[in-house]
């Protein structure tokens, strides 16, 4: 019903007359009929008709989340990794994990022997686990409100009974061979004894509904959570014996006083969670066994309940090693699918994790700085990196290969060979969950307007000595790697500030571009260049594109190369149709891009560092900050430390 209220607050049980109905109201009944329109109830007669014209209705659970995952799509990245649109919006940076995950249930919708295995994931504190497992099982809810995922049971079963499970094994392979229908399992206690009881035998009469899995309402998703070895009992996952209705039935075998109410009794056909598996006990692990290898329930009342659902489960990395040191966990060892969740290893990936998470936090009206989440990535991602014995490899330049940086005398395929190196690589370091956590306590400062990038250092500094999981040398090696973060700052801020003071740094980078291949063409050709002022010819101006290439370290005797390079790249592109800019070439415009820094460093370094600024300082200051807040995400307040603060670094 939909709610008006008096101007005291108080709700008013209907809207008055006269009045229109609400947005929230319209969306309400909108919501209700939908809901009404995706019900449907029938005879198992008609729901064969349904199955025999749709198979995939009576598809396995894993089949079922395999479809989900690829009904959201995939695409291939830059990088050309599968990328399952599906995670895409809530996880970043764990495209191998992913497609392990994907292969996984590829394998097992095929009902390969690999759907009768648990899948774990392992990782570090903060890595991804939990959100993995979240949105499978809030991707199913969505997925059975669709057609392609409509799911039914018989009605008033307590496992949710796949309907097909009603017909007799002497059938099944005619089915089978008629219709293409594949049927495994068999009927839960109750639905046999109502069978027998309510129907006299003939299925064509039991009815069937559409199912809905929901987590809060215990269908099709099911989530256990070991406590107190004293106080819990395995009838949370197997159900019990309901003692007050045994007056009434007589016997304790009588599945009507049975409470099928159990984890793996509700997640039949869907899927159960089993947080930190490796904490239970010994009897919880047995059950975990028989369900994930037979398929299959045992309770002490009844013979073995078939089941069909997907066990996932998380734990840490230590708590893993313990357990497979243990030779009495061999059995249940050998029926696990590992997969190790790492830390992201991507600074851009990195962005977007903490991006998702401040826009989903109640922060507001707290400007962040340009760069400010980049630097809190860089330090986090550098945590995680292993040092390299690749010559000249440190872990800066290995973060921004792995970002798809370019890297002088590196390159994209030294970065199969790095991660070769360093099996282990992203299961240590800072996670997401500290960094996050150092940049509220940041944001949360009531004199705050605006966070900068030095401001996230001095937060993520200050959050290592209350940190309790660090040690004192990785606490002194994270303070290090904060340095190494400030280092890599200072360049980017420097470079900031001077496009800022290029007036039209495209179109001055660009008329610097021109001038260079104009002389680098004319030095290949053997040609002279003509003036474009006074119209005299003269030799390729030689210190201009010497000024340019040392700029790259490129030397005397490497230039003859470098120029070549240059001029094969123009006419690759011209072949193509493609226009060569100062941008087509990294290294060119590198160059090009220091070169006008440099031409303007004095320039910089008085304007930006004087106390007293006179009125022609002061107005290049101002235009300065100006163009950071117009054409680069700042503030007033971040454009002006920004400025200050290389006006400082300037001066050292």
């Amino acid at each position: 019903m939909p709610l008006a209220y008096f101007e005291d607050g108080a709700p008013d049980p209907a809207p008055r007359e006269g009045t229109a109905a609400t947005p929230l109201a319209q969306r309400l009944d909108e919501l209700r009929r939908n809901e009404q329109r995706l019900n449907w109830r029938g005879s198992f007669a008609e729901y064969f008709d349904l199955v025999r014209a749709t198979p995939a209705i009576a598809r396995p659970a894993h089949a079922r989340l395999y479809d989900m995952i690829n009904a959201a799509g995939t695409r291939e990245n830059a990088r050309r990794e599968t990328e399952y649109q599906f995670f895409n919006r809530d996880l970043f940076g764990l495209h191998k994990t992913l497609g392990q995950l994907a292969d996984y249930f590829a394998s097992a919708a095929k009902r390969l022997e690999v759907r009768k295995r648990i899948l774990l994931l392992m990782g570090p504190v903060g890595g991804g686990k939990s959100t993995i497992v979240t949105l499978l099982k809030r991707g199913l809810e969505a997925y059975t409100l669709t057609p392609q995922g409509a799911v039914y049971g018989i009605v008033g079963c307590p496992m949710h009974e796949e309907p097909l499970h009603l017909v007799p094994h002497p059938l099944r392979a005619d089915i089978m061979k008629e219709d293409g229908i594949y049927i495994e399992g068999d009927l839960c206690p109750l639905c046999r004894w109502r069978l027998r009881e309510e129907w006299q035998g003939d299925i064509m009469r039991v009815p069937v509904e559409r199912i809905f899995f929901s987590e809060k309402d215990r269908v099709g998703i099911g989530t256990f959570t070991p406590s107190d070895e004293k106080s819990q009992d395995i009838s949370e996952l197997v159900g019990s014996v309901d003692l007050s209705t045994i007056g009434r039935y007589g016997t304790e075998s009588d599945p009507r006083a049975y409470r099928f109410d159990g984890e793996f009794n509700v997640a039949n056909r869907g899927m159960v969670e089993m947080v930190e598996m490796l904490k239970c006990q010994e009897e919880f692990l047995y059950g975990l066994l028989t369900l994930t290898q037979e398929q299959s329930i045992k309770t002490a009342r009844f013979a073995m309940i078939y089941a069909d659902e997907v066990v996932v489960s998380h734990t840490n990395e230590s708590e893993y090693n313990a357990f497979v040191a243990d030779p009495k966990n061999e059995a249940l060892r050998d029926r696990m699918v590992l997969v190790r969740v790492p830390y992201n290893l991507r600074v851009s990936d990195e962005v977007r994790i903490y991006e998702k998470l401040l826009a989903e936090s109640g922060v507001r009206g707290v400007h962040i700085a340009p760069h400010t989440l980049r630097l809190a990535s860089v330090f986090a991602v550098l945590t995680r990196l292993a040092e390299s014995k690749k010559a000249g490899m440190s872990r800066m330049k290995k973060l921004k290969l792995y970002d798809g940086e370019q890297v002088e005398g590196f390159g994209q395929g030294d970065v199969k060979e790095l991660q070769e190196e360093a099996e282990r690589e992203g299961m240590d370091g800072i996670s997401p969950r500290y960094v996050i956590n150092c940049l509220s306590s940041a944001l949360s400062r009531e004199s705050i307007t605006c966070l900068g990038p030095l401001d996230a250092l001095r937060a993520l500094k200050d959050g290592l000595e209350e940190h309790p999981g660090l040690s004192r040398e990785v606490r002194e090696a994270c303070l290090n790697l904060i340095y190494e973060a400030r280092k890599e700052y200072d360049e980017l801020a420097k470079t900031e500030v001077h496009k800022a003071f290029v007036y039209s740094y495209e179109e001055s980078a660009r008329t610097l571009f021109e001038n260079y291949l104009d002389n680098v063409e004319a030095y290949w050709n053997h040609e002279k260049i003509r003036d474009p002022l006074t119209g005299e010819e003269m030799e390729p101006d030689e210190k201009l594109m010497r000024s340019i290439e040392e700029q790259i370290g490129v030397t005397e005797n490497a230039k003859r190369a470098f120029r070549e390079e240059i001029l094969i790249r123009l006419s690759s592109l011209a072949r193509r149709g493609q226009r060569f800019d100062y941008q087509s070439h990294e290294r060119l415009r590198e160059a090009l891009e220091k070169k006008l820094f440099a031409d303007l460093r004095n320039v910089v370094k008085i304007t930006t560092s004087s106390k007293t600024p006179d009125a022609e300082q002061l107005r290049r200051i101002n235009e300065v900050t100006d163009r950071l807040c117009a054409e680069h995400g700042y503030c007033p307040v971040c454009a002006n430390e920004l400025v200050r603060y290389v006006g400082q670094l300037l001066n050292r």
